[in-house]
């Protein structure tokens, strides 16, 4: 079932819902490294700020994973993420150079 909070879900295409189940899990991947990251600073026990620094570092992968999947399906993300990614600079004058 699809987390479908704007619209009915028999109104929307699988590709939608699909994204919709992406969208929602890259959000929840990065919530979940901005737990983990309050819980390393906030433990003062150095072997449990490893084991969550580990834990968040993981979390850094599944939104790396989920980010590179809404890549394959949706070409303007990418076209978007490819303008920005790996970029030097300032990323304002990269935006402004892109919508010259």
């Amino acid at each position: 079932m699809c987390d479908c909070k704007h619209e009915h879900q028999n109104d929307l295409t699988n590709a939608t819902q699909d994204m919709t189940r992406a969208l929602n899990s890259l959000i929840e991947e990065l919530e979940a490294v901005d737990w983990y990251n309050q819980r390393v600073d906030a433990c003062d026990d150095e072997e449990l700020a490893a084991i969550l620094a580990h834990n968040r570092d993981e979390e850094k992968e599944h939104a790396a994973m989920l980010l590179e999947w809404i890549r394959r399906q949706d070409p303007i993300f990418g076209h978007e993420l490819k303008n920005y990614l790996f970029t030097e600079g300032s990323l304002a004058d990269l935006e402004h150079e892109h919508h010259e």
